[in-house]
């Protein structure tokens, strides 16, 4: 397994990257986001650890700009910010899990684990089926979004909240289940982000056609209402 550290501090960097090879992973690292964004494009990684303060180009810019031409391999953020906003915007940019410095080297490892299982199984069960759900269509293969013929822009955390409700519409996904399935062992997520993205995802997917898909179902979680 390949992993990349782009971290700008050098004693973390190097400490991680000890960490990592001492659990058998080939390890890249590089210090500023413009040397990470080529390594990015010139080569394949199993995993990508990434700072949000870089110099040149933060973790924010970089991850989203990887996302538009590689939404499998999964990307761990690190920051030394603990609000939700951060949070929410590491996500939105694309990350798939969020660690807070300072940090011990084995929830990192643990991590990282976790999230290679998670992108190993995804990759497994990969299949090219479409899924509708009312007027609702989803191109897995090409994570494309579409309701009454109209396409939408959905950020990946929106995108697999929508998939898990469409896959399982009618049934009530509870709030953790949405956490586990979506951020795995994340210690960082709550039920607070859940709500959060769910506003996030009815002001995309149903407020703009007038409809009132995704219910809520105090006190159990969401499901998706279909016609």
């Amino acid at each position: 397994m390949r992993i990349l550290v782009i971290e700008d501090e050098t004693t973390l960097n190097k400490n991680i990257c000890e960490a990592l090879e001492a659990e058998n992973f080939v390890v890249e690292s590089t210090f500023d986001g413009f040397l990470a964004e080529r390594f990015l494009k010139r080569e394949s990684f199993d995993c990508v650890v990434m700072d949000i303060n870089l110099p040149k180009k933060n973790g924010y810019d970089l991850c989203k700009e990887f996302r538009g031409y590689n939404t499998q391999t999964p990307v761990l953020m690190l920051t030394a910010f603990d609000e939700l906003e951060d949070k929410i915007k590491g996500f939105d940019s694309g990350a798939d899990d969020y660690l807070t410095k300072p940090f011990f080297m084995k929830e990192l490892i643990m991590r990282i684990n976790s999230l290679l299982k998670r992108s190993q199984s995804k990759s497994e069960n990969n299949t090219n089926d479409t899924i509708i759900a009312s007027d609702i269509l989803i191109n897995t293969a090409q994570k494309k979004v579409k309701r009454q013929n109209q396409e939408i822009q959905l950020t990946p955390r929106e995108y697999q909240i929508l998939v898990k409700l469409c896959k399982h519409k009618g049934e009530i996904i509870s709030k953790n289940e949405l956490i586990k399935e979506i951020w795995g062992t994340s210690l960082n997520v709550n039920t607070n982000t859940i709500e959060v993205y769910v506003n996030f995802l009815r002001n995309k997917i149903d407020k703009p056609f007038g409809k009132n898909s995704i219910k809520t179902k105090i006190g159990y979680g969401y499901y998706l209402e279909t016609e």
